[in-house]
């Protein structure tokens, strides 16, 4: 398949180019570069650099290219920003989306793999989380992918354009080779920051809020290894294609870890004491999210290969310890 990957010099992106071409798909790559590195697109990827509000320019690659289905991932993603800047984040990511879809209707491409959150769910009236939740997203970043995955419900009803709403718990770790990871500018996550921090040993590690409803009174979240959400994406499209139906998957591991557990895991694994602080709570975090992945695991045969914190907590050491500044090394 020729297959145009929306934000594809990002940390998720980039991963799923690699992946993608590896599975003999022919890849084009679409980046503005506003927060992605054009050192993480792998080579063999054609690569367009613009803005995914520039209609006109995704209607031609569209068209040029002969694109048989889009993956999006390119969106704004920090929550604390989203608070502060929400129009940045409407506008970006809404505007973003309506203007993929008119250019997927013009160049009459019918497939759509999207990369949305679990944090359109806010806080959940029960865990695990099923698809079927209440969606009721607490911040704007969160609102944002809601409504991304509405406006894609009715451009199916009226264009015909299918599409799966692939919505993530936390992203972690890295290329088990080492050579993709994270690197964000600001960087808001937690294990890369706890990461950067054992390897600068500067003790500026921060922990945001002890006092939420969970057992050690830190944020409990559900970690899915990077490679292994890649994956989901791959059988997604395939299901997709074979199916012509849209929908939506929770991508998680059903299991969650407190910030505080994570932390004893980045421990065990670098072999560092790291210390750290407890800070105020951030803006727009919900106590725990943990997701009910049967659906994915059912229909998809989503087989996630690294579930445990160590393991997720390996690959993304070994990228920190060959790139201590991230693409700029």
């Amino acid at each position: 398949m020729r297959i145009l990957v929306v934000g594809g010099a990002g940390y998720i992106g980039s991963i799923a180019v690699k992946k993608l071409l590896a599975a003999g798909n022919q890849v084009i790559v679409l980046d503005a570069l506003y927060t992605g590195h054009r050192k993480s697109v792998d080579p063999k990827a054609k690569f367009y650099q613009g803005d995914l509000q520039n209609q006109f320019l995704v209607s031609q690659i569209l068209r040029n290219e002969k694109i048989d289905a889009v993956m999006h991932f390119a969106a704004y993603s920090l929550v604390p920003e989203s608070v502060a800047k929400p129009l940045k984040y409407y506008d970006n990511n809404v505007s973003g989306m309506i203007a993929l879809l008119t250019a997927m209707k013009d160049a009459d491409v019918k497939y759509l793999v999207f990369s949305s959150s679990a944090a359109t769910y806010g806080i959940p009236q029960k865990l695990p989380i099923t698809e079927d939740s209440l969606l009721n997203p607490i911040n704007p970043y969160g609102d944002t992918k809601a409504m991304m995955e509405k406006i894609m419900h009715w451009a199916d009803k009226a264009d015909g354009i299918k599409s799966i709403a692939l919505r993530y718990f936390n992203v972690a770790g890295a290329l088990s080779d080492g050579s993709i990871g994270e690197d964000h500018s600001p960087e808001t996550h937690l294990i890369p920051n706890i990461l950067r921090s054992a390897v600068s040993g500067d003790g500026q590690f921060t922990i945001f809020g002890n006092d939420y409803d969970t057992p050690d009174g830190t944020n409990v979240r559900d970690y899915v290894q990077v490679e292994d959400l890649i994956d989901a994406h791959l059988l997604a499209l395939n299901h997709l294609v074979k199916t012509n139906q849209s929908d939506v998957f929770n991508l998680g591991t059903a299991h969650g870890y407190s910030n505080l557990e994570i932390l004893q895991a980045a421990c065990s694994v670098t072999g560092k004491e790291i210390p750290y602080t407890i800070g105020p709570r951030r803006a727009g975090d919900p106590d725990s999210l943990v997701a009910d992945s049967t659906k994915a695991r059912t229909i998809l045969n989503w087989q996630p290969r690294h579930e445990s914190a160590t393991e997720i907590m390996t690959s993304a050491w070994k990228w920190h310890q060959t790139h201590p500044q991230g693409y700029n090394d």
